[in-house]
């Protein structure tokens, strides 16, 4: 099977950056194509916890594993804090930022509906990937891992995540993220429902990462709502099950010719 560099996001079903530092940071988020879950997984979930069927998963990361050709995969057990931990320190750390300077170790957060974030420098010398839910985000995730980092990253990629005009949120959202920061209004927008606003994460990521001096901001555009290519648990709640899967973001420094890989 082909590596990933030598696949398309056509022929895998995957998103990828459009961003000039391919060379330096290999990123994907991978999609509901393909994949052995079914129900309200249907498609490529990777997750263990969302009740599906532990076979199904254990196919779709086994295959995930093969189109990565056999790169180890750092998993987290999220829980929508700020703790961030290098890749390696622990098999399946309760972490919801992870990041490393080893080439060829990928690192990987799940979602359907938060943002995805991936950090990177122009060195090509270090990635980080958060698990950006609005908890996490106005609690200081993003703070917390550019502090962890052995140095400032330059650019970061926004992933897939549920778009400003669908996240409807209550009063009680609405006010941790106002009063977390005044700046943060402009990620706010208003509803017609007395006591509900708009919440818009991609803004509020971009915020806080200007504040934190990284200097290019790249989002992907793409709302997990607006389409059953991805998995999104806010649409599922209104709609069937209220179950759904979840699409993983993968990040890794590319091993070059004459250098050493994970270990």
């Amino acid at each position: 099977m082909k590596a990933p560099e030598a696949m398309s996001s056509t022929e895998t079903g995957w998103v990828e950056p459009e961003w000039p530092h391919h060379g330096r940071l290999r990123v994907l988020t991978t999609t509901r194509s393909g994949g052995f879950s079914r129900g309200p997984w249907a498609g490529f979930n990777l997750a263990e916890h969302v009740g599906d069927a532990e076979d199904a998963v254990r196919a779709n990361r086994g295959h995930l594993a093969g189109l990565l050709g056999g790169l180890p995969i750092q998993w987290l057990d999220q829980v929508h804090g700020v703790r961030v931990v290098s890749a390696g320190a622990e098999t399946l750390p309760q972490a919801d930022s992870v990041w490393t300077s080893r080439r060829g170790q990928v690192l990987a957060v799940l979602t359907a509906d938060c943002l995805p974030v991936v950090l990177g420098d122009l060195r090509g010398s270090m990635v980080a990937v958060v698990h950006g839910g609005w908890r996490g985000l106005v609690d200081g995730i993003l703070r917390e891992t550019v502090a962890a980092l052995p140095s400032r990253p330059d650019f970061a990629w926004l992933g897939p995540a549920i778009g400003a005009d669908v996240y409807e949120v209550g009063r009680e959202v609405l006010d941790r993220v106002r009063g977390a920061d005044a700046a943060y209004v402009e990620a706010v927008l208003d509803s017609p429902v007395p006591g509900k606003g708009y919440l818009d994460l991609n803004r509020l990521a971009e915020l806080q990462l200007e504040a934190l001096g990284v200097r290019a901001v790249y989002r992907s555009g793409l709302s997990t709502w607006d389409t059953d290519r991805f998995y999104s648990h806010r649409k599922e709640a209104y709609g069937r099950e209220g179950q759904t899967g979840r699409m993983a973001t993968l990040a890794w420094l590319p091993i070059q010719p004459g250098q050493a890989g994970a270990q």
